[in-house]
């Protein structure tokens, strides 16, 4: 089955396990996914991810661990909102000097830069802009 939007799917299944309760999200994998991946474990929304390999051949799973906090039945997840910013059909760019903040810099905008896949804040300091993919807080 060919997926239109991968990255949409990968934080439509981010939001479902959160919000089911789910301490592992699974989901196929991809460079771009293990980047954004990596800037949610670094950003603190995520415990961790890993990568294994699934049982078809060649194909690798990208197996992300959620993060909650609280105790048994007050748990809440630690991501509070995922927003898919720029589609397939619609993309959306932004110069550096616009780049966004997300709930007055609580949460984090995820870009796609010249330089690498990197939050808002990092592509300011490099004084990059570039394609916004999502929005977390």
């Amino acid at each position: 089955m060919n997926m239109t939007d991968p990255i949409a799917d990968m934080l439509t299944r981010i939001r479902n396990a959160a919000m089911a309760g789910h301490t592992q999200v699974a989901m196929p994998s991809s460079k771009i996914k293990m980047e954004i991946a990596k800037i949610l474990r670094e950003e603190g929304f995520l415990d961790g991810f890993e990568l294994v390999e699934s049982e078809k051949p060649g194909q690798q799973v990208l197996r992300l661990k959620l993060k909650y906090v609280g105790e048994r039945r007050e748990k809440k997840p630690v991501i509070a909102g995922l927003e898919r910013v720029s589609k397939p059909g619609r993309r959306i760019y932004t110069p550096k000097q616009n780049i966004p903040w997300v709930l007055s810099g609580l949460g984090v905008a995820i870009l796609s830069t010249p330089k690498g896949v990197m939050t808002g804040v990092r592509a300011r300091q490099l004084g990059v802009g570039g394609e916004i993919l999502c929005k977390v807080w």
